[in-house]
Protein backbone atom coordinates (compact mmCIF):
# COMPACT_ATOMS: atom_id res chain seq x y z
CA UNK A 1 0.00 0.00 0.00
CA UNK A 2 1.46 3.25 -0.95
CA UNK A 3 2.22 5.88 1.56
CA UNK A 4 2.28 9.54 1.61
CA UNK A 5 3.87 12.19 4.26
CA UNK A 6 1.93 15.34 4.06
CA UNK A 7 3.95 18.44 4.85
CA UNK A 8 1.86 21.41 6.15
CA UNK A 9 4.04 24.89 5.79
CA UNK A 10 2.75 28.30 6.54
CA UNK A 11 -0.70 29.51 8.16
CA UNK A 12 -2.81 28.69 4.53
CA UNK A 13 -1.35 24.91 4.55
CA UNK A 14 -1.73 24.60 8.33
CA UNK A 15 -5.34 25.85 7.82
CA UNK A 16 -6.37 23.56 4.76
CA UNK A 17 -4.60 20.55 6.97
CA UNK A 18 -6.55 21.06 9.94
CA UNK A 19 -9.73 20.70 7.80
CA UNK A 20 -8.36 17.72 6.12
CA UNK A 21 -7.49 15.41 8.74
CA UNK A 22 -10.64 14.92 10.26
CA UNK A 23 -12.49 14.51 6.99
CA UNK A 24 -9.54 11.81 6.26
CA UNK A 25 -10.59 10.57 9.77
CA UNK A 26 -14.29 10.85 8.62
CA UNK A 27 -14.15 8.63 5.79
CA UNK A 28 -12.57 6.10 7.27
CA UNK A 29 -15.45 5.85 9.87
CA UNK A 30 -12.90 7.63 12.73
CA UNK A 31 -15.11 9.55 15.05
CA UNK A 32 -13.96 12.14 16.25
CA UNK A 33 -16.58 12.35 19.48
CA UNK A 34 -16.15 9.61 22.06
CA UNK A 35 -19.90 8.61 21.54
CA UNK A 36 -19.59 6.50 18.41
CA UNK A 37 -23.11 5.38 16.34
CA UNK A 38 -20.70 4.23 13.43
CA UNK A 39 -19.42 0.84 12.37
CA UNK A 40 -16.10 -0.69 12.62
CA UNK A 41 -14.12 0.20 9.35
CA UNK A 42 -14.17 -2.64 7.16
CA UNK A 43 -10.87 -5.29 6.72
CA UNK A 44 -10.32 -3.55 3.15
CA UNK A 45 -10.00 0.04 4.72
CA UNK A 46 -8.39 -1.11 8.09
CA UNK A 47 -5.41 -1.93 5.54
CA UNK A 48 -5.12 1.45 3.30
CA UNK A 49 -5.03 2.98 6.75
CA UNK A 50 -1.70 2.95 7.07
CA UNK A 51 -1.30 5.32 3.56
CA UNK A 52 -1.16 8.22 5.76
CA UNK A 53 -1.21 7.27 9.52
CA UNK A 54 1.69 5.27 10.83
CA UNK A 55 0.44 2.25 12.96
CA UNK A 56 2.63 0.09 15.59
CA UNK A 57 3.15 -3.01 14.18
CA UNK A 58 1.74 -4.52 16.92
CA UNK A 59 -1.78 -2.25 16.57
CA UNK A 60 -2.31 -3.46 12.89
CA UNK A 61 -4.84 -5.54 13.53
CA UNK A 62 -6.90 -3.07 15.82
CA UNK A 63 -10.50 -1.14 14.55
CA UNK A 64 -10.01 2.10 14.57
CA UNK A 65 -13.11 4.06 15.49
CA UNK A 66 -12.58 7.01 17.92
CA UNK A 67 -9.99 9.58 18.31
CA UNK A 68 -9.53 7.82 21.78
CA UNK A 69 -8.76 4.43 19.73
CA UNK A 70 -6.28 6.16 17.92
CA UNK A 71 -4.77 7.88 21.40
CA UNK A 72 -4.27 4.38 23.19
CA UNK A 73 -2.54 2.62 19.99
CA UNK A 74 0.09 5.57 19.28
CA UNK A 75 -1.78 6.31 16.02
CA UNK A 76 0.18 9.03 14.52
CA UNK A 77 -0.69 11.32 11.10
CA UNK A 78 2.21 11.12 8.57
CA UNK A 79 2.29 14.87 8.78
CA UNK A 80 5.07 17.59 9.01
CA UNK A 81 3.53 20.98 10.23
CA UNK A 82 5.49 24.11 9.46
CA UNK A 83 4.73 27.64 10.81
CA UNK A 84 6.73 30.49 11.31
CA UNK A 85 4.40 31.40 13.64
CA UNK A 86 3.00 29.61 16.69
CA UNK A 87 -1.18 30.17 16.59
CA UNK A 88 -2.09 27.83 13.74
CA UNK A 89 0.11 24.77 14.89
CA UNK A 90 -0.99 25.15 18.51
CA UNK A 91 -4.43 24.24 17.94
CA UNK A 92 -2.79 20.78 16.68
CA UNK A 93 -1.38 20.56 20.54
CA UNK A 94 -4.56 21.59 22.40
CA UNK A 95 -7.66 21.00 19.41
CA UNK A 96 -9.76 17.83 18.92
CA UNK A 97 -6.72 16.06 17.17
CA UNK A 98 -4.28 16.51 20.17
CA UNK A 99 -2.22 13.44 20.32
CA UNK A 100 -2.73 12.65 16.34
CA UNK A 101 0.21 14.61 15.38
CA UNK A 102 3.95 13.78 16.56
CA UNK A 103 5.11 16.62 17.77
CA UNK A 104 9.05 16.05 17.04
CA UNK A 105 7.31 16.82 13.93
CA UNK A 106 5.78 20.35 14.53
CA UNK A 107 8.10 23.43 13.74
CA UNK A 108 7.59 26.78 14.54
CA UNK A 109 8.77 30.05 15.24
CA UNK A 110 8.11 33.50 15.89
CA UNK A 111 7.55 36.43 14.86
CA UNK A 112 6.89 34.73 11.37
CA UNK A 113 8.37 35.86 7.67
CA UNK A 114 6.65 39.16 7.23
CA UNK A 115 4.88 37.87 3.98
CA UNK A 116 8.48 38.43 2.34
CA UNK A 117 9.63 35.36 0.04
CA UNK A 118 12.95 36.06 1.17
CA UNK A 119 12.63 36.16 4.54
CA UNK A 120 11.32 32.70 4.30
CA UNK A 121 13.62 31.18 1.37
CA UNK A 122 16.87 32.75 2.22
CA UNK A 123 16.69 33.10 6.07
CA UNK A 124 14.19 30.62 7.86
CA UNK A 125 15.27 27.97 5.22
CA UNK A 126 18.45 27.91 6.23
CA UNK A 127 18.14 28.33 9.98
CA UNK A 128 15.77 25.50 9.95
CA UNK A 129 17.03 23.33 8.00
CA UNK A 130 18.58 20.60 10.06
CA UNK A 131 15.49 20.64 12.29
CA UNK A 132 13.34 19.70 9.01
CA UNK A 133 15.36 17.39 7.86
CA UNK A 134 15.21 15.59 11.03
CA UNK A 135 11.65 15.96 10.86
CA UNK A 136 11.71 14.39 7.40
CA UNK A 137 13.92 11.83 8.24
CA UNK A 138 12.02 10.73 11.18
CA UNK A 139 8.88 10.26 9.28
CA UNK A 140 10.74 8.55 6.35
CA UNK A 141 11.99 6.37 8.92
CA UNK A 142 8.85 5.47 9.80
CA UNK A 143 7.50 4.43 6.50
CA UNK A 144 7.56 0.66 4.92
CA UNK A 145 6.81 1.75 1.20
CA UNK A 146 7.09 5.43 0.76
CA UNK A 147 5.75 6.56 -2.38
CA UNK A 148 5.73 10.32 -2.22
CA UNK A 149 5.81 13.92 -0.03
CA UNK A 150 1.97 16.13 -0.31
CA UNK A 151 2.73 19.82 0.50
CA UNK A 152 0.69 22.05 1.48
CA UNK A 153 1.14 26.09 1.13
CA UNK A 154 -0.06 29.46 -0.18
CA UNK A 155 2.47 31.26 -2.91
CA UNK A 156 1.28 34.90 -1.24
CA UNK A 157 2.84 34.91 2.08
CA UNK A 158 6.19 34.74 3.15
CA UNK A 159 6.16 31.86 5.05
CA UNK A 160 4.50 29.33 2.58
CA UNK A 161 5.85 30.48 -0.56
CA UNK A 162 9.31 30.78 0.88
CA UNK A 163 9.53 28.47 3.45
CA UNK A 164 7.59 25.70 1.56
CA UNK A 165 9.58 26.46 -1.30
CA UNK A 166 12.93 25.58 0.56
CA UNK A 167 11.77 22.60 2.15
CA UNK A 168 10.33 21.30 -1.51
CA UNK A 169 14.26 22.31 -2.65
CA UNK A 170 15.85 19.95 0.08
CA UNK A 171 13.03 17.19 -0.99
CA UNK A 172 14.54 17.50 -4.10
CA UNK A 173 17.69 16.94 -3.12
CA UNK A 174 17.75 14.68 -0.20
CA UNK A 175 15.09 12.65 -1.65
CA UNK A 176 15.15 13.14 -5.45
CA UNK A 177 13.39 9.73 -6.55
CA UNK A 178 10.50 10.13 -4.21
CA UNK A 179 7.09 11.89 -5.62
CA UNK A 180 7.12 15.67 -4.54
CA UNK A 181 3.33 16.55 -5.04
CA UNK A 182 1.89 19.66 -4.27
CA UNK A 183 -1.18 21.88 -3.79
CA UNK A 184 -0.73 25.45 -3.24
CA UNK A 185 -2.97 28.36 -3.20
CA UNK A 186 -2.82 30.95 -5.39
CA UNK A 187 -3.68 35.06 -4.32
CA UNK A 188 -5.28 37.42 -6.55
CA UNK A 189 -3.09 40.14 -6.07
CA UNK A 190 -5.29 42.07 -4.91
CA UNK A 191 -4.84 41.32 -0.79
CA UNK A 192 -3.84 43.10 1.93
CA UNK A 193 -0.22 41.79 1.15
CA UNK A 194 1.22 44.41 -1.43
CA UNK A 195 4.22 42.05 -1.97
CA UNK A 196 2.14 38.96 -2.97
CA UNK A 197 2.80 39.51 -6.70
CA UNK A 198 6.70 39.08 -5.83
CA UNK A 199 5.72 36.03 -3.77
CA UNK A 200 3.82 34.57 -6.27
CA UNK A 201 6.32 34.65 -8.92
CA UNK A 202 9.20 33.28 -6.83
CA UNK A 203 7.61 31.05 -5.27
CA UNK A 204 6.22 29.80 -8.75
CA UNK A 205 9.82 29.88 -10.44
CA UNK A 206 10.65 26.65 -7.66
CA UNK A 207 7.97 24.86 -8.43
CA UNK A 208 8.71 24.81 -12.26
CA UNK A 209 12.26 23.31 -10.98
CA UNK A 210 11.26 20.91 -8.16
CA UNK A 211 8.07 19.61 -8.09
CA UNK A 212 6.78 16.69 -9.65
CA UNK A 213 3.34 17.44 -9.90
CA UNK A 214 1.49 20.89 -9.01
CA UNK A 215 -2.59 20.82 -8.35
CA UNK A 216 -2.70 24.94 -7.97
CA UNK A 217 -6.21 26.41 -6.57
CA UNK A 218 -7.04 30.39 -6.96
CA UNK A 219 -8.31 32.43 -4.39
CA UNK A 220 -10.64 33.83 -7.04
CA UNK A 221 -12.17 30.70 -8.45
CA UNK A 222 -12.67 29.47 -4.47
CA UNK A 223 -14.54 32.61 -3.66
CA UNK A 224 -16.96 32.20 -6.95
CA UNK A 225 -17.35 28.85 -5.63
CA UNK A 226 -17.66 29.73 -2.23
CA UNK A 227 -20.72 32.11 -2.77
CA UNK A 228 -22.36 30.10 -5.68
CA UNK A 229 -22.39 26.68 -2.44
CA UNK A 230 -23.77 29.69 -0.08
CA UNK A 231 -26.40 30.87 -2.68
CA UNK A 232 -28.17 27.62 -4.14
CA UNK A 233 -27.66 25.95 -0.52
CA UNK A 234 -25.38 22.98 -1.56
CA UNK A 235 -22.80 23.17 1.27
CA UNK A 236 -21.82 19.81 2.28
CA UNK A 237 -23.96 18.11 6.05
CA UNK A 238 -20.50 19.72 7.63
CA UNK A 239 -20.83 23.13 6.50
CA UNK A 240 -24.60 23.13 7.31
CA UNK A 241 -23.96 22.82 10.89
CA UNK A 242 -22.50 26.12 11.29
CA UNK A 243 -22.96 29.49 10.19
CA UNK A 244 -21.51 30.08 6.46
CA UNK A 245 -17.98 31.05 6.64
CA UNK A 246 -16.49 31.92 3.15
CA UNK A 247 -12.68 31.31 4.18
CA UNK A 248 -14.06 27.90 5.46
CA UNK A 249 -15.65 27.25 2.49
CA UNK A 250 -12.63 28.24 0.59
CA UNK A 251 -10.34 25.40 2.33
CA UNK A 252 -13.19 23.05 1.83
CA UNK A 253 -12.97 23.01 -1.60
CA UNK A 254 -9.52 22.13 -1.38
CA UNK A 255 -10.41 19.39 1.08
CA UNK A 256 -12.85 17.76 -1.36
CA UNK A 257 -9.95 18.14 -4.16
CA UNK A 258 -6.90 16.55 -2.06
CA UNK A 259 -9.77 13.88 -0.51
CA UNK A 260 -10.32 13.19 -3.99
CA UNK A 261 -6.91 13.63 -5.69
CA UNK A 262 -5.85 10.79 -2.85
CA UNK A 263 -8.59 8.64 -2.92
CA UNK A 264 -7.18 5.79 -4.79
CA UNK A 265 -4.39 5.64 -2.44
CA UNK A 266 -6.56 5.42 0.73
CA UNK A 267 -9.34 2.98 -0.67
CA UNK A 268 -9.70 0.15 -2.71
CA UNK A 269 -10.57 0.07 -6.67
CA UNK A 270 -11.32 -2.67 -9.17
CA UNK A 271 -9.75 -0.39 -11.36
CA UNK A 272 -7.51 2.15 -8.83
CA UNK A 273 -5.46 4.90 -9.92
CA UNK A 274 -2.90 5.58 -7.14
CA UNK A 275 -0.89 9.25 -6.70
CA UNK A 276 2.29 8.04 -8.33
CA UNK A 277 0.67 7.10 -11.56
CA UNK A 278 -0.02 10.74 -12.03
CA UNK A 279 3.59 12.27 -13.17
CA UNK A 280 3.76 9.03 -15.80
CA UNK A 281 0.47 9.96 -16.59
CA UNK A 282 0.19 13.65 -17.21
CA UNK A 283 3.16 15.01 -17.47
CA UNK A 284 4.08 15.17 -20.98
CA UNK A 285 7.04 17.27 -21.01
CA UNK A 286 9.49 18.97 -18.14
CA UNK A 287 8.20 22.12 -16.32
CA UNK A 288 4.45 21.42 -17.46
CA UNK A 289 3.45 19.74 -14.21
CA UNK A 290 0.89 22.04 -13.21
CA UNK A 291 -2.77 20.11 -13.29
CA UNK A 292 -6.17 21.84 -13.15
CA UNK A 293 -8.35 19.88 -10.63
CA UNK A 294 -12.36 19.72 -10.93
CA UNK A 295 -15.79 17.85 -9.66
CA UNK A 296 -19.10 18.78 -9.03
CA UNK A 297 -19.21 21.14 -6.10
CA UNK A 298 -23.06 21.84 -5.88
CA UNK A 299 -23.58 18.63 -4.02
CA UNK A 300 -27.13 17.80 -3.97
CA UNK A 301 -29.42 14.78 -2.72
CA UNK A 302 -32.12 14.61 -5.24
CA UNK A 303 -33.56 11.06 -4.74
CA UNK A 304 -35.77 11.84 -7.82
CA UNK A 305 -32.74 12.41 -10.46
CA UNK A 306 -31.65 8.75 -12.23
CA UNK A 307 -27.99 7.19 -11.63
CA UNK A 308 -27.34 7.43 -15.37
CA UNK A 309 -28.49 11.11 -15.21
CA UNK A 310 -26.83 12.02 -12.19
CA UNK A 311 -23.40 10.27 -13.62
CA UNK A 312 -24.19 12.63 -16.76
CA UNK A 313 -24.43 16.05 -14.76
CA UNK A 314 -21.26 14.92 -12.57
CA UNK A 315 -19.38 14.53 -16.02
CA UNK A 316 -20.13 17.66 -16.97
CA UNK A 317 -19.78 19.56 -14.14
CA UNK A 318 -15.83 18.07 -14.09
CA UNK A 319 -15.55 20.05 -17.27
CA UNK A 320 -17.42 23.19 -16.68
CA UNK A 321 -15.01 26.03 -16.52
CA UNK A 322 -17.00 27.55 -13.52
CA UNK A 323 -16.06 24.21 -11.60
CA UNK A 324 -12.32 24.33 -11.74
CA UNK A 325 -10.40 25.22 -8.68
CA UNK A 326 -8.17 27.50 -11.69
CA UNK A 327 -9.23 29.67 -13.67
CA UNK A 328 -9.26 27.65 -17.41
CA UNK A 329 -11.19 26.39 -19.40
CA UNK A 330 -10.73 22.66 -20.66
CA UNK A 331 -12.73 22.35 -23.20
CA UNK A 332 -12.73 26.23 -24.26
CA UNK A 333 -11.47 27.11 -27.74
CA UNK A 334 -8.06 28.04 -26.69
CA UNK A 335 -7.22 25.21 -24.85
CA UNK A 336 -5.74 22.14 -26.02
CA UNK A 337 -5.43 18.97 -23.72
CA UNK A 338 -1.78 17.66 -23.68
CA UNK A 339 -3.07 14.80 -20.74
CA UNK A 340 -6.32 14.03 -18.60
CA UNK A 341 -7.62 11.99 -15.90
CA UNK A 342 -10.94 10.73 -14.63
CA UNK A 343 -11.82 9.03 -11.12
CA UNK A 344 -14.85 7.53 -10.23
CA UNK A 345 -15.74 7.32 -6.87
CA UNK A 346 -18.90 4.62 -5.83
CA UNK A 347 -20.75 3.02 -8.39
CA UNK A 348 -18.99 3.83 -11.47
CA UNK A 349 -17.91 0.63 -14.18
CA UNK A 350 -15.39 0.74 -16.58
CA UNK A 351 -18.22 1.30 -19.54
CA UNK A 352 -19.35 4.40 -17.63
CA UNK A 353 -16.54 5.80 -17.60
CA UNK A 354 -15.06 4.75 -21.35
CA UNK A 355 -18.40 6.60 -22.34
CA UNK A 356 -17.19 9.88 -20.78
CA UNK A 357 -14.04 9.42 -22.48
CA UNK A 358 -15.70 9.09 -25.66
CA UNK A 359 -17.09 12.31 -24.86
CA UNK A 360 -14.43 14.09 -23.73
CA UNK A 361 -12.27 12.97 -27.24
CA UNK A 362 -15.48 14.27 -29.40
CA UNK A 363 -15.53 17.69 -27.54
CA UNK A 364 -11.81 18.61 -26.66
CA UNK A 365 -9.09 20.09 -28.82
CA UNK A 366 -6.14 17.35 -28.57
CA UNK A 367 -2.24 17.51 -30.05
CA UNK A 368 -2.16 14.68 -32.84
CA UNK A 369 -0.61 12.74 -29.48
CA UNK A 370 -2.67 13.26 -26.50
CA UNK A 371 -6.19 12.31 -27.91
CA UNK A 372 -5.71 9.07 -26.17
CA UNK A 373 -3.76 9.53 -23.32
CA UNK A 374 -6.74 10.08 -21.61
CA UNK A 375 -6.36 7.91 -18.02
CA UNK A 376 -9.63 6.82 -16.04
CA UNK A 377 -9.46 5.25 -12.67
CA UNK A 378 -12.26 3.31 -10.46
CA UNK A 379 -12.14 3.64 -6.89
CA UNK A 380 -14.88 1.48 -4.65
CA UNK A 381 -15.54 4.28 -1.66
CA UNK A 382 -17.79 7.12 -2.64
CA UNK A 383 -17.25 9.99 -0.38
CA UNK A 384 -19.45 10.10 2.58
CA UNK A 385 -23.27 10.94 1.68
CA UNK A 386 -23.15 11.24 -2.06
CA UNK A 387 -23.38 7.47 -3.95
CA UNK A 388 -20.94 8.24 -6.89
CA UNK A 389 -18.68 11.35 -7.28
CA UNK A 390 -16.25 12.20 -10.19
CA UNK A 391 -13.07 13.80 -10.12
CA UNK A 392 -11.46 14.79 -13.12
CA UNK A 393 -7.71 16.27 -13.79
CA UNK A 394 -6.59 17.78 -17.15
CA UNK A 395 -2.98 19.58 -18.23
CA UNK A 396 -4.11 21.83 -20.65
CA UNK A 397 -2.56 24.74 -22.36
CA UNK A 398 -4.97 27.14 -20.79
CA UNK A 399 -2.68 26.65 -18.03
CA UNK A 400 -1.08 29.85 -20.01
CA UNK A 401 -3.81 32.29 -18.45
CA UNK A 402 -2.27 31.37 -14.30
CA UNK A 403 1.24 32.23 -16.05
CA UNK A 404 0.34 35.09 -17.58
CA UNK A 405 -1.59 36.87 -14.27
CA UNK A 406 1.54 35.85 -12.25
CA UNK A 407 3.72 37.14 -14.68
CA UNK A 408 1.63 40.45 -15.29
CA UNK A 409 0.60 41.06 -11.40
CA UNK A 410 4.62 41.03 -10.85
CA UNK A 411 5.74 43.14 -13.63
CA UNK A 412 3.34 45.86 -12.82
CA UNK A 413 5.47 45.91 -9.16
CA UNK A 414 8.53 45.18 -10.75
CA UNK A 415 8.69 48.23 -13.41
CA UNK A 416 8.31 50.35 -11.23
CA UNK A 417 10.94 48.83 -8.58
CA UNK A 418 8.25 49.05 -5.47
CA UNK A 419 8.84 47.59 -2.42
CA UNK A 420 12.37 45.67 -3.54
CA UNK A 421 14.09 46.59 -0.64
CA UNK A 422 12.21 44.52 1.58
CA UNK A 423 13.47 42.10 -0.03
CA UNK A 424 17.50 43.17 -1.31
CA UNK A 425 17.80 43.84 2.78
CA UNK A 426 17.35 40.11 3.39
CA UNK A 427 21.02 38.94 3.47
CA UNK A 428 21.78 36.16 0.25
CA UNK A 429 18.88 37.61 -1.27
CA UNK A 430 20.26 38.45 -4.94
CA UNK A 431 18.26 40.80 -7.63
CA UNK A 432 19.25 37.75 -10.04
CA UNK A 433 16.22 35.77 -8.04
CA UNK A 434 13.24 38.21 -10.09
CA UNK A 435 15.29 37.97 -13.36
CA UNK A 436 15.62 34.05 -13.09
CA UNK A 437 11.59 34.23 -12.00
CA UNK A 438 10.14 36.02 -14.95
CA UNK A 439 12.34 34.49 -17.29
CA UNK A 440 11.18 31.43 -15.53
CA UNK A 441 7.72 32.39 -16.20
CA UNK A 442 8.24 33.49 -19.93
CA UNK A 443 9.33 30.13 -21.12
CA UNK A 444 6.86 27.81 -19.76
CA UNK A 445 4.25 30.59 -21.32
CA UNK A 446 6.03 30.18 -24.65
CA UNK A 447 6.13 26.33 -23.98
CA UNK A 448 2.08 26.39 -23.53
CA UNK A 449 1.66 28.59 -26.82
CA UNK A 450 4.04 26.56 -28.88
CA UNK A 451 1.63 23.60 -28.22
CA UNK A 452 -1.45 25.18 -29.33
CA UNK A 453 -1.13 25.30 -32.69
CA UNK A 454 1.15 22.03 -33.57
CA UNK A 455 0.08 19.87 -36.12
CA UNK A 456 1.10 16.62 -36.59
CA UNK A 457 4.45 15.50 -37.51
CA UNK A 458 5.02 13.46 -41.28
CA UNK A 459 7.84 11.19 -40.84
CA UNK A 460 8.81 9.71 -44.19
CA UNK A 461 9.46 5.99 -44.27
CA UNK A 462 12.69 4.64 -44.32
CA UNK A 463 13.02 3.02 -48.34
CA UNK A 464 15.82 0.33 -48.60
CA UNK A 465 18.71 0.95 -50.39
CA UNK A 466 19.08 -0.65 -53.65
CA UNK A 467 21.70 -3.22 -53.72
CA UNK A 468 23.41 -1.62 -56.76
Amino acid sequence: MSEFITIQVGQCGNQIGGALWPRILNEYGVSLTANNTKTSNSSSLEQSFSSFFHVPNSKQEHSFRTLQDLASCKVKARAICIDMEDSVVARYRTGTLKGLFDEKCLVTNYPGSGNNWAEGFCEHGPQYQEKILNCLRHSVERCDSLHGFLMLFSTGGGTGSGLGTYVLNCLSDFYPKTERFVSCAYSTGTEDVITSPYNNALATHQLLENATCVFPVENRCLLEIALRKSRNNCMPTHERAKEFNTTDSMNSSVVEMLLHLTSGSRFPGALNFDMNEINTNMVPFPKMSFLSSSFNHLVTANSKISSKRLKEELFFACCNRSNQLVQVDPLGPKSVLLASTLIGRGEYSTADLQGYIGKLQAKGRFTSWSKKAVKMGLCNVPPNGQNVALFSLFNTTGMFGLFQHIAKQFSSLFRKQAHIHHYTNVSSFEMDFFDECLESLRDVMHKYKSLENVGPQTIPRLEPRSCD
